[in-house]
């Protein structure tokens, strides 16, 4: 029996956060070890073990990235269109940051010249620190609403700027987001590594919780008290073609909110985030890293599911125009394009679990400098 087109709409809003989560719990971890690297890793040594901590897994993990990529490519095209014509000088200084996670992973090593190894040691930095930083400054322009209209063939035109994206607001979010991957990466390393390099990812771990906890914190009071927020008064029926332009939608101070007022249960999210955050500094304190690490990811599962809570149903709201805003029930591809990919992520999304899964398995251990000194041609 075919899905419905209505509940379709909401298993891909669904889907797609779970593609985020996943590339932000893996993915970032990766990103937070990159941010770390030259401040934990005091010779060359050192940051060769850092490295070798994430070397066999990066690769797979940016699998949830390019995974979230497609889904929204070919179930909210017009979210991907609008987005990349938005933000696309921001999406190619995430990209080019990007560029230098494989070039450094595979050519770090390659010359035993100490300038050219730090000077990699920094490209990973920004490769691990800068999409972290544009993710949460593109988080945080959608809550304030994206200056963008849709004339009536459906064409975007965006009408803001590069440096508009770089508002206080966005900024903290942008925060936010690279301090709770740094936190996940410290975690990380403390769990998989050996001492000196533990002691001093535990020493990072409760500054990041904390400025994490105290960001989200103060994202939270600003978006409730200083940001409006959008909310839908009337659209079609939510099973029909879509067409962004047939609902009217208003600028609503208590828009963001409304959500967690009609649904209490949606609370536990923040929840989640505040207590998975808070708890993975109590065990790291406790040397309990590896429990550590998954209330951590909880932690991220949380923020990121309160964003999408206070946002539902809207993807891309439009502050030029409200009534063009993108959201999950008309910004969609037709019904037999999103049964195909539904079917396809049903039997594909798990074997991306499994795989990930097997991987770190096979290379659970803590990676020491005697390791990397004996393996010398072997490690990254």
């Amino acid at each position: 029996m075919p899905l419905d087109y209505e509940v379709l709409k909401f298993i891909w809003w669904v889907l797609v956060g779970v593609l985020f989560i996943g590339f932000a719990v893996t993915d970032g971890l990766d990103m937070g070890v990159g941010g770390l690297l030259p401040f934990l890793g005091k010779n060359d040594l050192e940051r060769r073990v850092i490295i070798n901590t994430v070397g066999p897994h990066w690769d797979g993990n940016q699998v949830w990235l390019i995974t979230a990529g497609g889904a929204i490519f070919a179930a909210w095209p017009l979210v991907y269109a609008t987005a990349f014509s938005g933000f696309y000088f921001a999406m190619l200084l995430a990209l080019f940051a990007l560029f230098f996670r494989p070039v450094g992973f595979d050519y770090r090593s390659k010359i035993a010249n100490p300038i050219w190894r730090s000077a990699w040691d920094w490209g990973l930095f920004i490769g691990g620190v800068v999409p972290a930083l544009v993710f949460g400054i593109a988080f945080g322009n959608l809550l304030q609403g994206v200056p963008f209209h849709l004339d009536e063939f459906l064409r975007p035109y965006y009408t803001g700027s590069f440096w508009g994206l770089l508002n206080p607001f966005a900024l903290l979010t942008g925060v936010v987001s690279v301090a709770m991957l740094m936190l996940h990466g410290a975690l990380w390393l403390q769990l998989r590594t050996a001492d000196p390099i533990a002691t001093r990812a535990k020493a990072w771990v409760k500054p990041l919780g904390l400025t994490t906890i105290a960001t989200f914190a103060l994202a939270g009071i600003w978006l409730t008290f200083g940001i409006d927020g959008f909310k839908v008064v009337s659209m079609p029926a939510l099973d029909a073609v879509p067409n962004p332009l047939t609902k009217q939608v208003v600028i609503d101070s208590s828009g963001w909110l409304v959500n967690y007022r009609d649904y209490p249960l949606t609370l536990l999210f923040p929840v989640l985030g505040f207590a998975g955050l808070g708890f993975a500094v109590s065990m790291s304190i406790q040397d309990r890293p590896g429990l550590g690490l998954i209330l951590s990811g909880l932690g991220i599962t949380g923020i990121i599911m309160t964003v999408g809570a206070a946002m539902f149903p809207f993807i891309m709201p439009s502050s030029t125009n409200p009534n063009n805003s993108l959201i999950a029930w008309d910004a969609t591809s037709s019904h037999l394009t999103l049964t195909v990919m539904f079917w396809a992520a049903v039997i594909f999304i798990p074997i991306i679990l499994v795989y990930t899964t097997w991987t770190y398995y096979k290379m659970w251990r803590r990676v020491t400098i005697e390791e990397i000194q004996a393996q010398d041609t072997l490690a990254y």
